[in-house]
């Protein structure tokens, strides 16, 4: 089975990445990259972020499945497909899908946010709750795949969708090409490891810093460790960081990427969301704003230096919107 997932890992690379750009811009605009004087003050460096919030349902997620569409073979848009998600993924795949025609079942945790619930449906695919967090929502997929046909779609498991999300890499460097640092928060893993392919071919002198939560540390774990480990939780308010695995290709990437990982507490997170609000008049969600948090965390690593925070989503909830307003 480890063969197989690396094999799949070198399906990810430069040259499958540039080739999706076309796909992807034939849905999608470049997002922007934008220069904050206040942001760069603050950290003390030169601070730019990358705003994959203004994506359609907002999220860089959106790159990936636009590509996988793209590549879908007849047999998937016949039988259909489902998903696991706690938000970003479920919001891109339906929104894809729907542009191809395709019927997308998405399958979210029993917990999962009613905000983005009704935006899953309100793009036309059919929901389905089960599961107390994410992994456990994953292995109902499988069992539905296996019974009733359809296609399932692990997110960060597919080469096309990791393709599509390393768009996101080109046009940094595109637009900051003397980047010194680039800063991604990391779930599964699928951004993080696309992003590795695309400094590996360009600049490798680019440090990555991937941001996780406190309270989901797969990737740490699976780094110290040298195997890739499911965590016994990822109890985090951040949706996007909300992960108690590495996915396997992703791992395949990111173990041998050069790295380096921050930890941010819940706390953090949330000043993040406000900085966000302050420096760039921007929504960002927990996992969107993580990187904000990683960057003040860091201030002295950072300082002096070139950096790219992107910020990866839009999506969040009321709740959490007003916990950020009341920080200091």
């Amino acid at each position: 089975m480890k063969e197989k997932y690396m094999d799949l890992s070198k399906e990810v690379n430069f040259n499958n990445i540039y080739k999706a750009r076309k796909t992807v811009y034939h849905k999608l605009k470049k997002t922007h990259l934008i220069h904050y004087a206040s942001l760069s003050e603050l950290i003390g460096g030169e601070v730019c972020v990358k705003h994959e919030n203004h994506n359609p349902t907002g999220s860089f997620k959106i790159r990936g499945t636009v590509n996988f569409m793209a590549h879908a073979t007849d047999e998937i848009k016949e039988n259909g497909i489902i998903v696991a998600t706690r938000g970003n993924h479920g919001l891109a795949t339906a929104w894809a899908a729907r542009e191809e025609d395709i019927l997308c079942n998405v399958v979210v945790p029993m917990n999962n946010n009613p905000e983005i619930n009704n935006a899953i449906t309100g793009l036309g695919a059919q929901l389905m709750s089960h599961g107390k967090d994410f992994y456990e929502t994953q292995q109902y997929c499988e069992d539905l795949s296996y019974q009733l046909g359809y296609y399932y779609i692990e997110q960060g498991n597919e080469p096309e969708i990791l393709n599509g999300l390393g768009t996101m890499g080109l046009e940094i460097f595109e637009d900051f090409p003397d980047v010194d640092v680039i800063i991604i928060p990391v779930g599964g893993g699928s951004g993080c490891a696309s992003l590795i392919q695309v400094v590996k071919a360009i600049n490798p002198k680019v440090k990555i810093i991937g941001v996780i939560a406190e309270k989901a540390p797969a990737l740490l774990e699976s780094l110290q460790k040298g195997e890739r480990v499911i965590a016994s939780s990822a109890d985090t308010f951040a949706d996007g960081l909300a992960a108690r695995s590495i996915y396997e290709v992703a791992y395949e990437i990111i173990k041998g990427g050069g790295i380096e990982v921050c930890t941010v507490s819940e706390d953090e997170i949330i000043s993040g969301v406000k900085m966000a609000l302050l420096h760039t008049h921007n929504l960002a969600e927990g996992a969107g704003a993580a990187g904000l948090a990683c960057a003040m965390k860091m201030k002295k690593e950072l300082a002096g230096k070139k950096t790219v925070i992107i910020m990866t989503g839009a999506n969040l909830d009321r709740k959490h919107l007003e916990w950020a307003l009341k920080t200091e």
